[in-house]
């Protein structure tokens, strides 16, 4: 996918020190180019038919409701001009209430809820909108740095024409007292652009008695673009 220069300063570097994981795997030599071929574009692609009933509702994947906050985010999936990008896959993945992840790699002591597995995914429709109902994320230590902790977030995936043409970025929670110490906030060079990864609370998609409603709108690029955390810039 290309980006234009306007939209570069949105994404992270590769390299950014500050989040210890990058200085291992950001490209030390430069990249090499290699041109995508008809295959790569077009296919495989994402069936319809593949998305089941409750993708989208993480509290009703299970025989029991899991324990938490319930929240449902929903937005538009929206070009550099605004417009909304239809039947795109978008897929998300979190923490459980308690700031744990179902993950072999995941020891921290907090407890697993075996009615939430984390994980959901939707297509967006005519108007580039999509919707989840899940439960709040809690925050985590991640020894990235002394006591460093994670602010609560969404992973958010979105794929494109192809399962080649694939954008990650992260949405956080206003408020979060825990930004200003991640280094993965902090990476994103552009203050405004980071505004662009946090959501706002959303009265009209709150539900009485039962969850609060948040917002997040994702732009693919051009000067609002998103931030996302690999960008091709090929």
């Amino acid at each position: 996918m290309t980006y234009p220069l306007e939209s570069l300063t949105a994404h992270p570097p590769n390299l950014y020190p500050g989040y210890r994981s990058t200085v291992k795997r950001a490209p030390s030599r430069p990249l090499v180019i290699i041109p995508q071929t008809l295959s790569e574009l077009t296919g495989p692609v994402f069936g319809h038919d593949s998305l089941r009933e409750h993708d989208n509702d993480l509290t009703r994947q299970h025989a029991g409701e899991p324990l938490g906050e319930r929240i449902i985010v929903s937005g538009r999936v929206l070009d550099e001009n605004g417009r909304p990008v239809p039947n795109t896959l978008v897929e998300i993945w979190q923490a459980n209430a308690a700031g744990r992840y179902i993950h072999v790699n995941d020891q921290h002591p907090a407890p697993l809820d075996p009615n939430f597995t984390g994980a959901g995914r939707c297509l967006t429709d005519a108007e580039g909108r999509y919707a989840f109902t899940t439960i709040k994320p809690g925050s985590y230590p991640w020894r990235n740095h002394p006591n460093a902790w994670r602010p609560a977030h969404i992973h958010f995936s979105l794929f494109g024409p192809s399962f080649l043409t694939r954008l990650v970025t992260q949405m956080y929670f206003p408020g979060d007292p825990l930004l200003p110490y991640d280094p993965m906030w902090n990476s994103v060079p552009d203050e405004r652009a980071r505004l662009r990864m946090m959501s706002s609370f959303d009265l009209e998609t709150t539900v009485p008695e039962w969850a609060l409603g948040y917002r997040f709108d994702i732009v693919l690029r051009g000067r609002d673009a998103t931030p996302m955390e690999d960008p091709h810039h090929d």
